[in-house]
């Protein structure tokens, strides 16, 4: 089960023993009882309220609407019906009210006051504005009305003789909130109230938030595309009914209004569907601008089980629950590819313990089940979660699964472990995604947008740009909606968020975040050096510079001795990556995050940097553990293991997904890559790797190979194949490792090559004195060694660094390579 439920209250085990100690037992009897014990609210504070003895007694069994009381404890509002309709025909009571709204004043019990006496339900609500306050003379309740209207009551109290009373002798004072409302949900955690009024054919969502100094304002508006038919009243979280007395109809408005910490404003509504078995219900996406309708065809019906959707909020995601059918979690943050949203069914979609009706979300990642009066809180189980991505077989399914560990749940060394694991196994099964790049890039996104806000909409968070797959069981029709309008002034805090998220949406949201391109038409063009030689030596100092400062600072994470042999040399390709990747990230971010300073993007684009060298790193270190491979690998004398081979392709796979998105690899990785190679693979499959750019060759790992492995035939095929794809720069640096006349042929053939090309258009002037003591008799060789001095003497030499490669080395290496080639014996 892939939520986790643990009660937090249960009316059972925590209020049950307190009331049988009393002798009250028959208030736990839920079967028969109307008045029996249940759930009648839960205050921000935490408190919940049930029906007993314990704040108020009434003289005679009653039947609780709502109740609610004030942060101090002071005053209790409570409604109640006084009467059936059956009772007061009976009892000749026509003229008496049918619903009855009392304030109380509790501490002691004293006063009471009629605020309604009606024949239309009325619920109440204190308002709790200031979470934490301790004592206060005032208090604000709401009522709302099945009249279609909400007021708010002002109770001004006073303390006299350690009682408090209430002050107003007449009439409280009130204000009239909202009018000709059809649905409201009351936001108890940030005291909003949300509520719908028809406009024409359309609905019209509305928000009043209410502040801690007593006064309130509508903030927002939003026209939604909902039809409805059933204009009776509806109320969220205003109360609780118990289960049996829930009036569920095809035509009645089920909707719930959920928010997110990052800003999201998500309106759940289930619509009546005409098709038997169909269940229809739409997400809209209030802060993307956008909503998504789902049809679900249903495999198996009980009429004694279907129920409407509960809608739950889990933050991330919000989820569309069905009973015994469905559990579909979707993506807030990122509800535009259906690939983030989890559709769960059969035994994958069983919420446990959970009853089949009356099940609400009254707080953010809290269920409440009315029919047995218990409160859960509700999480995504991680155990369950990774037992969902083992067993997956769809992509869809993968990727919902992949980025709801790395993004949501909260993330363990052993979850990580376990993922790395997974993704090792599946590298060859994932056909419409890289699951490499994708936990990179997921972990890169989890790890650094809870730093600064608004950096959620400039990092990329998935390495895929569309997604054209489907959800098996779920048919989704995507609408454009009209964004809502937001009237507030300095409000910090969702109402701020919020206004960021549409911000985006009006400026194309998915520019901006940061995208690779640019950086690797960068890359290419300083790696073929084909900028100005004087702008470019300038601009790789700095480059070079970001580069350092990243090492240094990935140096700081991670004291431990490494198990992987990486970030133990230098490499210029990649250092070169790194110091572009920070430039352009840096001009990225300090273009869309102006209000930061730049000191705090400095060290957001280090951090994001290190991270990236880090999570490769995290990799390599799982998968070196899993194959039991040693720091130290490279004897090339030995052929590779099943294992080392397992690695290789692992590494192969790392270097493909991060070159995919332009991302720099630990220094060191290219060397470790071939040097498992060399061990692993045959020679026409390595250099076919080297050739196609798979392999690196590495001055590290080639001098090693040159110095270490010695000169039988196989070795020499193995060095001369590699000697001869060695860029200029590096064989320069590393040839001269190999005493082997094979290899001074080819050296000397590249210094005579760029000695004429240095000479150009120069002519010999004259010939010079020979330089052996004793001339060798052959002509051309006299002649080009000559040529040769010649071009020295003025002063041209390529090999600066190798002082033994000059005209002597070039004439010994020619005599040599002749004598050999005649089978002679050279002395």
């Amino acid at each position: 089960m892939l939520l986790h439920l643990a009660a937090e209250f249960d009316l059972q085990r925590d209020v049950g023993p307190w009331l049988a100690e009393r002798g009250w037992a028959a208030a736990l009897d839920t079967s028969e009882n109307s008045s029996a014990l249940h759930v009648v609210n839960v205050e921000r504070n935490g408190k919940i309220i049930y029906t007993w003895k314990h704040l108020y007694m009434f003289e005679r069994d009653l039947r609780i609407i709502s109740c609610s009381v004030n942060s101090e404890r002071t005053l209790l509002a409570v409604s109640f019906r006084q009467y059936t309709e059956e009772e007061r025909v009976s009892r000749l009571l026509q003229s008496v009210s049918k619903y009855l709204t009392l304030l109380i004043e509790i501490h002691p019990i004293n006063n009471v006051r009629v605020l309604k006496a009606v024949d239309s339900c009325v619920r109440v609500q204190f308002l709790y504005p200031v979470e934490g306050r301790n004592t206060s003379t005032e208090s604000r309740l709401l009522l709302v009305s099945e009249d279609k209207y909400i007021e708010q009551f002002d109770i001004c109290v006073a303390v006299e003789e350690h009682k408090v009373v209430i002050q107003n002798s007449g009439q409280l004072p009130r204000a009239r909130v909202a009018d000709d409302l059809i649905w409201a949900q009351w936001d108890m955690t940030e005291q909003r109230l949300f509520y719908i009024v028809p406009k024409e054919s359309r609905c019209t969502l509305k928000c009043v938030q209410f502040y801690p100094d007593g006064s309130f304002n509508s903030i927002l508006e939003s026209h939604l595309d909902i039809s409805v038919t059933d204009t009776r009243v509806k109320l969220v979280n205003f109360g609780y009914d118990d289960c049996q007395d829930q009036d569920v109809t095809s035509t009645s408005l089920n909707l719930r209004v959920f928010t997110s910490k990052a800003g999201g404003l998500c309106v759940c509504c289930s619509l009546a569907s005409d098709i038997p078995d169909v269940i229809i219900y739409s997400i809209y996406f209030l802060h993307k601008g956008y909503s998504k309708t789902f049809t679900v065809s249903l495999e198996r019906t009980a009429s004694h089980q279907l129920k409407e959707v509960a809608f739950l909020n889990l933050d991330y995601y919000v989820a569309a629950y069905l009973p015994g059918q469905f559990l579909h979690l979707l993506n807030i943050q990122h509800p535009d590819l259906l690939c983030y949203s989890l559709f769960l069914t059969g035994e994958d979609a069983r919420i446990d313990t959970l009853q089949n009706g009356s099940i609400q979300s009254p707080l953010m990642s809290t269920i409440l089940d009315g029919c047995i009066g218990r409160i859960y809180a509700v999480s995504i189980s991680d155990s369950a979660l990774l037992e969902f991505l083992q067993k997956s077989k769809r992509d869809s399914e993968r990727l919902a699964a992949l980025h709801c560990a790395l993004l949501c749940v909260r993330s363990t060394a052993d979850l990580e472990m376990k993922i790395i694991c997974w993704i090792s196994e599946n590298l060859s099964t994932c056909h419409s995604f890289d699951p490499i790049q994708e936990f990179i890039v997921a972990s890169l996104y989890s790890r650094m947008c809870s730093e600064t806000h608004n950096l959620d909409k400039l990092l990329p968070y998935t390495s895929l740009l569309d997604w054209i797959g489907v959800i098996p069981g779920a048919v989704c029709t995507t609408d454009i909606i009209s964004l809502p309008v937001l009237e507030f002034q300095n409000s910090k805090g969702f109402w701020e968020k919020l206004n960021s998220n549409l911000e985006s949406v009006k400026y194309a949201e998915p520019h901006l975040h940061y995208h690779s391109n640019v950086l690797r038409r960068e890359w290419q063009n300083l790696s073929e050096e084909q900028k100005e030689e004087r702008r470019t030596t300038t601009y790789l100092r700095n480059i070079f510079e970001n580069a350092k400062k990243v090492l240094s600072h990935l140096d700081t994470w991670d004291s431990e001795e490494r198990l992987v042999p990486l970030f133990q040399e230098e490499d210029y390709q990649q250092q070169l990556l790194m110091g572009l990747m920070v430039a352009q990230l840096k001009d990225h971010l300090m273009r869309h995050l102006q209000y930061v300073g730049k000191k705090k993007i400095d060290q957001i684009v280090l951090d994001y940097v290190a991270n990236l060298l880090n999570l490769v790193h995290r990799i390599m270190k799982e998968v070196w553990k899993r194959y039991r491979l040693h720091s130290c690998i490279f004897c090339f004398d030995e052929r590779g293991s099943a294992a080392e081979f397992a690695v290789f392709h692992i590494m192969s796979r790392i270097l493909e997904a991060t070159n995919g998105m332009c991302m720099p690899l630990p220094p060191g990785f290219h060397t470790l890559h071939l040097g498992l190679g060399v061990r692993c693979l045959p020679l026409h499959t390595l250099l076919h790797y080297i050739d196609n750019g798979v392999l690196h060759l590495t001055e590290t790992c080639v001098r090693k190979l040159l110095k270490d492995l010695d000169d039988t035939e196989k070795n020499e095929k193995l060095k001369f194949s590699i000697v001869t794809r060695l860029p200029e720069a590096l064989g320069q640096k590393v040839r001269q490792f190999w005493n082997h006349p094979i290899n001074a042929n080819l050296i000397a053939r590249k210094y005579v090559k760029l000695l004429l090309e240095k000479l150009g258009s120069r002519q010999c002037s004259r010939p010079i004195s020979e330089r052996r003591p004793v001339p060798v008799e052959f002509l051309p060789l006299n002649y080009l060694t000559n040529m040769l001095a010649e071009i020295e003497n003025q002063g041209v030499h390529p090999y600066e660094k190798q002082d033994h490669v000059n005209v002597r080395f070039v004439e010994e290496a020619a005599l040599k390579h002749t004598m050999m080639l005649l089978g002679l014996k050279y002395s």
